[in-house]
């Protein structure tokens, strides 16, 4: 089993799509794979189940229970003494697709969880905080033998991420062609390997819930949100693309190569198709696909002739966008497979 964060603390870059394609892709490949909603918005378990008010959501946790993430992280966070029991993810229409779901009580979660990093050495009680996010997902991975665990994380470099991140096997960073996302990167040279020493006290074998002794790994990002022209993007995105692409190799593979949170360049090229070094793939904008993949709650790929409600010519463009985003998905898929296994 391999945990995989989405991570960018700058938003708007799909970072919520793409886990949802990426799981749905990793199924259909036959690997068991749960999404998880760690973003107290709850995007991705609306976009997934179809819930558009709080009420929807709140029923469906009433019925369902240990479905989601907040839940099961309560024993600990309450100080129960019962400890850490697996959740009860919700199927999705693919059946090796599951979602540990969202819950806006998350955002509490994060305040204990911040004063947990900064005071356990003075309050003992509260040093297994930090390690049970990830152990909950193992705990409930090996319950239900998921093959991958993909982590839809919200844009901040709050506590809840930090733990949610360095709890992970592996991380992946999307990003979108603008000046923010490049500045996000940078930025990320310093937040990751920071993260990476305030939580070493956690690592520790006294801790019940620990954090995993060795670091999660980068291993690539994603260009996404373009707009292309015959078939690449187009040049005023490109510059951007090409200037994440530096910022990756000259400020964030050189941060995390000394500590261990990055695969080499050569590993990457082994199981990437792209032949760009760390970029996993190139993901066009969705356009009007978007919709109507919210609207029927399956991913672009998936959609089928008849769920996207047009005809003539304008089907026919849409077909041909739908099938090309489904092979990026798949060659993505397909190597974050090969690297995950055989690194």
């Amino acid at each position: 089993m391999k945990v995989i964060s989405l991570f960018n603390h700058k938003g708007g870059v799909s970072k919520t799509t793409t886990a949802f394609n990426l799981g749905w892709m990793l199924g259909e490949l036959g690997h068991k794979t749960l999404v998880v909603d760690a973003d107290p918005q709850c995007n991705l378990t609306a976009l997934v189940l179809d819930y558009n008010s709080v009420d929807d959501i709140e029923d469906y946790y009433s019925n369902n229970p240990g479905c989601d993430l907040s839940t099961g992280l309560q024993p600990v966070m309450s100080g129960r003494l019962t400890g850490l029991v697996a959740g009860s993810p919700a199927k999705t229409e693919n059946p090796n697709l599951y979602i540990y779901c969202g819950n806006l009580a998350l955002s509490e979660i994060e305040t204990q969880v911040s004063v947990a990093l900064t005071t356990s050495t003075a309050i003992p009680a509260i040093k297994n905080l930090p390690g049970s996010i990830g152990e909950l997902l193992r705990i409930t991975g090996k319950e239900y033998e998921f093959d991958y665990i993909i982590v839809d994380m919200s844009p901040s470099v709050g506590a809840l991420n930090e733990c949610l991140l360095m709890s992970s096997d592996y991380f992946i960073v999307p990003t979108s062609p603008d000046f923010f996302c490049a500045q996000a990167i940078k930025s990320l040279s310093s937040v990751v390997p920071r993260w990476n020493a305030d939580v070493a006290p956690f690592r520790d074998a006294t801790v019940d819930y620990r954090l995993p002794e060795d670091p999660p790994k980068f291993i690539g990002f994603i260009s996404q949100r373009y707009r292309p022209r015959s078939g690449a993007p187009a040049k005023s995105f490109q510059r951007w693309i090409d200037v994440i692409k530096e910022t990756v190799s000259s400020k964030l593979i050189p941060s995390l190569h000394p500590i261990g949170m990055t695969i080499s360049e050569d590993e990457f090229n082994k199981y990437s198709n792209t032949g760009e070094p760390y970029n996993l793939a190139n993901v066009a904008d969705f356009n009007s696909l978007i919709a109507q993949s919210q609207k029927f709650n399956v991913p672009i790929f998936a959609l089928t002739d008849e769920q996207l409600e047009q005809g003539g010519v304008i089907l026919d463009n849409m077909k041909e966008s739908r099938d090309n985003f489904k092979l990026v998905f798949r060659k993505m898929a397909e190597g974050i497979h090969e690297m995950t296994e055989n690194l």
